[in-house]
């Protein structure tokens, strides 16, 4: 028999639209991919230098289980250099991608029927996390008036005897705004309400901002986790490397659900990290630019074929355009378009209730591919509307 949390586990609906693409590009059909959020470019040639020494060298066995020392003391080199925080390496915990991190961290956090509170829209998966581990989501509604950040009295209104965390994502999956400095002063100030909550925050994808200034939550409060990770930002989704920032009093805690659940980071791709964060810094202005390029000209497409974007997002990949004017079933259009127009994007309603009516559009593809993408979506909002 499966397990009741399991069986009520929901799918990542990005990830069914992928499954169905994928089938219908073995039939032989050209799809163009804006559905998932994953960098299209190849990863640094001295990430894959590092990787490739590394194994040749023999980093093939275990490592520490919080991870290289190395590692993350230039983790908090650069947290210090980029947001003048201070973080020691001991409070770092190295995890084959933030996923991991996320589940060590609620694990650590929650007991059954604790709450977290998360924005709506919000990540697909991050209301699974929390109910894995027996613990309550409890949503607010984002706007995309607000340019979908949080309210902070709207935060402060749901806080109750059970409240352990404030979640946040700053950009944002699915709507690639970020939260103002103003607001999150706000937020890190709710952690000295009597519950005192702690702000978990979703950090992935620092480093991809192409107008304003991302902000660690570290610069207003201490009385946080901080998750990042290489993926996004240097194009290593395949490796899988993350991590977390901790409070003190739970990193012995949580080393040792690491240890017992995964033991420790690949040794090889830890080097690579590292290399990373030392060598790759071209690189990454390189990659910016280019979606910075595909970003403007999506948002002006969109606009173009009758999408609504209120406040532009500014950061991340992704648009998260209002498609409420055509239907009050995303789901359904995602897959008609999908079908019809041979272009995969994501339904609003994979990311809560509030994303319902909208659609999540990816620029982690090459201009060209987002061009034609434009044009098959316009032909096929043009057929829909005879």
């Amino acid at each position: 028999m499966i397990s009741k949390r399991t069986d009520e586990m929901t799918s990542f609906i990005v990830m069914d639209v992928l499954e169905r693409a994928n089938e219908m590009e073995r039939e032989g059909v050209h799809i163009i991919h804006l559905e998932v959020g994953e960098p299209d470019f190849d990863t640094p040639d001295c990430v894959k230098t590092a990787a490739c020494r590394a194994l040749e060298a023999g980093h093939t066995h275990y490592t520490h289980s919080l991870g290289l020392f190395e590692l993350r003391e230039a983790i908090c080199d650069y947290y210090g250099s980029t947001y003048g925080v201070s973080a020691d390496p001991d409070q770092v915990i190295v995890s084959s991608g933030s996923s991991p991190a996320i589940f060590l961290v609620f694990s650590a956090l929650l007991e059954p029927g604790d709450e977290v509170i998360i924005s709506d829209p919000h990540y697909a998966c991050y209301p699974n996390f929390i109910k894995f581990v027996q613990g309550r989501p409890v949503t607010i509604p984002v706007y995309e008036e607000d340019g979908f950040q949080y309210r902070p009295e709207a935060i402060r209104e749901k806080l109750t005897a059970k409240t352990r965390g404030i979640f946040i994502n700053s950009p944002s999956n699915p709507t690639g705004n970020l939260l103002s400095a103003e607001r999150m002063q706000q937020i890190a100030a709710l952690t000295q309400c009597e519950q005192r909550p702690y702000i978990v925050s979703d950090e992935i994808y620092h480093g991809l901002v192409y107008a304003g200034q991302e902000h660690s939550i570290l610069e207003y409060t201490d009385h946080a986790f901080v998750f990042n990770g290489f993926s996004k930002l240097f194009a290593m989704t395949g490796l899988r490397l993350g991590y977390v920032i901790a409070p003190r009093a739970f990193v012995r805690p949580m080393q040792k659900l690491h240890q017992n659940f995964f033991i420790s980071a690949n040794a090889m791709v830890q080097q690579a990290g590292l290399a990373a964060l030392k060598e790759a810094g071209d690189d990454v202005t390189r990659m910016k630019a280019i979606y910075d390029k595909r970003r403007r000209f999506m948002i002006s497409r969109l606009k173009e074929i009758g999408l609504g974007i209120t406040v532009e997002p500014t950061g991340a990949f992704y648009v998260f355009a209002n498609a409420r004017h055509i239907t009050d079933d995303s789901y359904k259009l995602a897959f008609d378009i999908l079908e019809k127009a041979h272009v995969g994007v994501a339904p609003g309603i994979d990311f809560g209730p509030n994303g319902e009516g909208y659609l999540r559009f990816s620029y982690a593809n090459s201009l060209e591919n987002i061009r034609e993408g434009m044009d098959r979506l316009e032909k096929y909002l043009e057929a829909i509307s005879k």
